[in-house]
């Protein structure tokens, strides 16, 4: 049933030599790097791993219903939510056309301020993760594949908070190394990005997960490690592209809802 188009052209801004440049190296560093993280790590270096380990994570499970309204009305304004590679176009062979939209809510640990207002209770529950990264709604289209990929470091651990699943939920399912999970409405998955993922949603309906990263708990000299990545993350095109496109969408994000509002409004006039 999955029906991905044809490979995407390469945007012109990945194109320029010193970024390949940087790409090409950076993913020698970050390798060399995950092996020490592995090394420092206080949890399991596995593609998946117990949500049980983390206990700020029960909450999540307990008040699900409350994070799956959230998600609902911002669906609402479904066309004004950015697809992934609008905003970061590293993300270009992974994510085409609008098949896979994202309304982050934090990213690289900044609160995004207008975004959380439309989620408020999901925003004051991901603020009590501590060392949280980054958390957005992932919004995938019926029939999607997202090709196997990897993560940038293993000194973030990942977690999908199942919200709208569709009914033939084994097919909405998810690979990381040689395991295979299938999504279940208010529970949690934890996971190793850095292993070779993918993702296949061969129903007719869309997925809706809480997708949030957050350190990976281990000693101090690899959270030391992991912080100096980091922040050289943030001096990079990585980070700053997807910044500013973030605050344009939020804006337009914004509008829209205010739109959709005064009609409301104004019919309610009548």
């Amino acid at each position: 049933m999955t029906t991905n188009a044809a490979a995407p052209d390469k945007p012109a801004t990945l194109q320029r030599p010193l970024r390949r440049f940087v790409k090409r190296w950076g993913k020698r560093v970050t390798r060399a790097l995950a092996r020490y993280q592995a090394r420092q790590s206080l949890v399991p270096d596995t593609p998946f791993l117990d949500p049980g380990l983390f206990p700020f994570l029960a909450p999540f499970e307990t008040r699900w219903r409350e994070i799956e309204a959230e998600a609902r009305a911002i669906l609402r304004h479904r066309e004004a939510i950015p697809a992934f590679q609008e905003i970061s176009p590293d993300q270009y062979r992974i994510a085409t056309a609008k098949n896979w939209r994202t309304f982050v809510l934090f990213g690289f640990g900044e609160r995004l301020d207008r975004n959380c207002a439309q989620a408020p209770v999901t925003a004051a529950m991901l603020e009590e993760i501590p060392t949280l990264q980054t958390a957005w709604f992932s919004i995938l289209a019926p029939g999607y594949h997202i090709p196997a990929h990897s993560g940038v470091t293993k000194g973030i651990v990942r977690a999908h908070l199942g919200l709208i699943v569709p009914r033939e939920r084994e097919k909405c399912r998810i690979r990381v190394g040689d395991e295979i999970r299938a999504w279940t409405e208010g529970s949690v998955i934890v996971l190793d990005d850095t292993y070779n993922h993918e993702v296949w949603n061969d129903t007719d309906e869309e997925r809706v997960i809480l997708l949030f990263d957050f350190d990976r708990p281990m000693r101090l000299g690899g959270r030391i490690a992991n912080r100096m990545f980091l922040r050289a993350m943030k001096l990079s095109a990585f980070y700053r592209e997807p910044r500013a496109a973030l605050a344009d969408f939020e804006a337009r994000f914004e509008a829209a809802t205010r739109r959709a509002d005064q009609t409301l409004e104004k019919l309610g006039e009548r």
